[in-house]
């Protein structure tokens, strides 16, 4: 038998079909070969937090019931996996359940596979989106908790009976939206319901394609909060990542309108952008924009830590870095003497 060098080559290896998704920011699908060459090294982790790639790796046999594992790792100053922390954790695999992947494990195999230091436990609401998109991917049936919830969604049971819907049927109905008449439940049910299952509905939104129709009505509820006097700066940012997968030149609209207003850039919402909603920062101007508002705050560890988390991100290092060396305002100019007397410490230390 070969070498198993790779993640992709034990599972090309044992005959199973296989999906990638990135777990550190928006719950999504990663294409198998932009994966199998960021373990080749020939390219940076796609989605990386905190100098981590977080990912679940769903494989499954004819059977279609997918054994899955939570895996984590550290990237170097380049956004690149360690080749030897892929090779430790594949021996991991090895000495557990041998190089055949396709068939059950005992408790005992799951319990020594699950003791090395790669794996890691999901937040709740992400292992809950990640389930619920996994099935529908599979065409697996939707959890227990799917029909209350919509039934929720409709108006059926009152708007303010939302305390039995589990969060697991929510993220049921934001996987599904284009069957079932999800779309349409879903884009009447927010001017609706109650505060709670609406946080939740957007939480699960952040990571999945939304339909134009939802994308309207999120852009227009956002919009409209913004135009508020007295505008409720964490539902805005609920809006904010939760438009992240709809039409790209809404949440650019959007986020311009944001980071033209002081009252409105509150670090709640540029964390959002930072997490979720990046995808306009690939413009130098907005780039620049939210950079000053974020020197602007004052915080400088936020500013720090933002900064860093999204110069790692390979579609916006070559628009940032450049930044670093443009004219800019005094509030940035400020806070980037303090990120770079802060990376000066870090390397004495």
């Amino acid at each position: 038998m070969d070498t198993l060098h790779t993640l992709t080559n034990m599972l090309v290896n044992s005959g199973c079909q296989y999906h990638i998704y990135d777990l550190s920011r928006r719950v999504q699908k990663i294409d198998n070969q932009q994966f199998a060459n960021v373990e080749k090294g020939s390219q940076p982790y796609p989605f990386p937090i905190q100098r981590k790639a977080q990912f679940a790796v769903a494989y499954w046999n004819e059977e279609k019931q997918p054994w899955i594992w939570f895996l984590t790792f550290n990237l170097d100053e380049r956004g690149l996996l360690n080749q030897g922390d892929i090779g430790q954790f594949i021996q991991f695999v090895l000495e557990a359940m041998g190089s055949r992947l396709s068939q059950e494990m005992t408790d005992e195999q799951q319990q020594k596979l699950a003791n090395n230091p790669f794996t890691f436990r999901p937040k709740d609401d992400k292992l809950a989106i990640f389930h619920s998109l996994l099935r529908a991917q599979l065409a697996l049936p939707t959890s227990q908790y799917y029909t209350h919830a919509q039934e929720y969604f409709q108006g059926k049971l009152g708007w303010n009976n939302w305390q039995g819907v589990g969060l697991q049927g929510i993220t049921d109905l934001a996987a599904r939206l284009t069957n079932d008449d999800n779309g349409r439940i879903v884009r009447t049910s927010l001017r609706h319901i109650a505060s709670e299952p609406k946080y939740a509905l957007l939480g699960a939104l952040e990571h999945v394609a939304l339909p134009d129709k939802l994308s309207d009505v999120i852009f227009e509820l956002a919009h409209d909060e913004c135009q508020s006097s007295d505008a409720d700066l964490f539902l805005l940012s609920a809006y904010v990542r939760a438009l992240a997968g709809g039409k790209p030149q809404q949440l650019e609209t959007l986020v311009t309108g944001i980071l033209n207003s002081a009252r409105l850039s509150h670090q709640e919402i540029l964390i959002a952008i930072a997490g979720r909603a990046w995808l306009p920062l690939t413009t130098t101007t907005i780039a620049d924009q939210y950079l000053i508002r974020l020197a602007q705050t004052g915080n400088q560890a936020l500013f720090n830590q933002l900064f860093a988390d999204l110069v790692m991100m390979p579609s916006l290092r070559m628009v940032l870095l450049p930044l670093l060396h443009s004219t800019p305002s005094q509030e940035l100019t400020t806070a980037l003497v303090g990120l770079q007397q802060a990376a000066t410490q870090g390397r004495t230390h």
